[in-house]
């Protein structure tokens, strides 16, 4: 089940607005590009914002994501007619063939359920073609990044046309390792309404993702720094032997 960010409309159309900087993407189409990939397979592709780019570069685009009011946000986006979107996850996908598979963002530590995730690797082998690659981040829990997550720390107030004032934070809720779960909180000044989503994420150590993925039949060719985050997250690039 999608959190409500995702998952409740009134979030899932403030959530471009809340993030607009999505540097963070450069690097995968970089690596889409240096891949030659004519077919990727977005896994949690939320909005639509990676789909929509591997697109503008010529690229055949499966997006697929649980939330259906963030799929619904996707497809009234400009060029949406270019992806095939699908409401659902990678555990039962349609049949495939593509060269990439993606997760990026928190995609990855959000499938927390142990059995969904390696549900999830399998299913995204299967849609890659043989030399495909799959590739995705997740945060070195070396790093604590959940001990920023505070108030304190994530407190705004953003303008977003035709909604109005928004104001939101973060804050850590409970800590059951390897499970971190946190709240957003968001005030809506034009009506004074409070909503909340709850996010589960799991911190796996590298070792422990290296291991799952070559069970899975992968070959893990790199595991590398997040060009705009050095020595917080861990990239993994597998193919598909």
């Amino acid at each position: 089940m999608a959190d409500d960010c995702f998952g409740h409309r009134r979030l899932a159309a403030i959530y471009d607005p809340l993030d607009p900087d999505r540097s963070d993407l450069d690097a995968y189409l970089r690596m889409a590009e240096g891949f030659g990939a004519h077919q990727v397979l977005d896994i949690g592709c939320g909005t639509g914002v990676f789909a929509l780019l591997l697109a503008d570069c010529g690229i055949e685009v499966v997006g697929i994501d649980p939330a259906p009011a963030s799929i619904d946000v996707a497809r009234a986006k400009p060029g949406s007619d270019r992806v095939r979107w699908i409401c659902g996850d990678a555990t039962a996908l349609p049949p495939l063939q593509v060269d990439l598979a993606t997760m990026t963002a928190n995609v990855a530590q959000a499938i927390a359920d142990p059995d969904t995730w390696q549900k999830t690797l399998r299913g995204a082998y299967e849609a890659l073609r043989p030399g495909g690659h799959l590739v995705f981040e997740t945060r070195d829990p070396a790093r604590r990044a959940w001990e920023e997550w505070t108030r304190e720390n994530s407190y705004r107030v953003t303008e977003i046309p035709g909604v109005g004032s928004v104001e939101s934070w973060v804050q850590l809720i409970e800590m059951s390792w390897p499970l971190v779960t946190f709240r957003w909180t968001y005030i809506f000044a034009a009506d004074g309404n409070v909503l909340t989503s709850d996010s589960t994420l799991r911190f796996r150590e590298r070792e422990e993702i290296e291991t799952d993925l070559v069970a899975h039949g992968y070959v893990v060719e790199d595991v590398r720094d997040a060009p705009d985050r050095p020595g917080t997250e861990f990239v993994f690039l597998a193919r598909r032997v």
